[in-house]
């Protein structure tokens, strides 16, 4: 299973938030790209890198960010936020980004979506399934859909999707544990899936269980930031990952 830390950027900035919530930001580092290096650092290969400010805006805006840390560090990234258009996954890829999530494009624009897979390939194109109350989230988080999360995977599996990352946003960033009986339910429903499992990691006892499910990675964001997770310990787990 892949360890995969997150960095969250507004206004350039490492920030996290709690369950999506703008309100609830907090600036861990003004300087992303340094936290990009202690991770690399720590002998970690992926880094999941999240425009939250292009989220909101629709639009990629932090792509020097992700630029600045693919070409100064040789973490495999993973870029997502706000991709909606063919131009801003020209801008992601050639910044950097070795594959991209999109979230709320496969909701609210699926042709568009399909099209990506089709040209870029599976192995560069994440679906973003956020769910809340296993509805699929969109808007980064803002917005729920009428979409169950379980058959909106299934269906784009259909459509040559293998990486999915599914967040539960009920647990994103409050430290209680993850959603281990949504991701034995994704998994037991798809099981040729790279499941990602992401929000709520709030201590590195729960990896192994995120493993036995079945789980091709897991993203952990905040219990890094809050020392849950040190940098030792994210060493060992990386080691003990491969």
């Amino acid at each position: 299973m892949r360890i995969i830390p997150a960095i969250d950027i507004i206004d350039g900035k490492c920030v996290r938030l709690t369950k999506g919530d703008y309100d609830t930001k907090k600036i861990y580092n003004e300087n992303p790209l340094e936290v990009a290096k202690s991770f690399e650092d720590a002998g970690v290969e992926y880094l999941h890198l999240v425009d939250l400010d292009g989220a909101k805006a629709s639009t990629i805006i932090n792509y020097k960010v992700l630029d600045q840390i693919a070409s100064k560090t040789n973490l495999k990234v993973d870029f997502g936020g706000g991709l909606k258009t063919n131009e801003d996954l020209h801008i992601a890829f050639s910044s950097g980004a070795k594959q991209i999530t999109g979230g709320s494009i496969a909701v609210k624009d699926s042709t568009m979506f399909e099209s990506w897979i089709q040209k870029y390939g599976s192995q560069k194109i994440i679906l973003g399934a956020d769910a809340k109350n296993e509805k699929v989230a969109i808007s980064g988080w803002l917005e729920e859909s009428s979409l169950e999360v379980t058959p909106f995977i299934k269906g784009y599996m259909s459509k040559g999707i293998q990486y999915v990352i599914c967040t539960d946003i009920s647990k994103d960033g409050m430290l209680e544990g993850p959603s281990f009986d949504l991701y034995k339910k994704i998994i037991a429903e798809n099981p040729n899936i790279k499941l990602i499992a992401s929000g709520g990691i709030s201590s590195k006892e729960e990896l192994p269980k995120l493993k036995e499910l079945g789980c091709e990675g897991v993203i952990i964001g905040k219990a890094i930031y809050e020392n849950k997770i040190s940098m030792k310990d994210l060493e060992k787990l990386v080691v003990n990952s491969q």
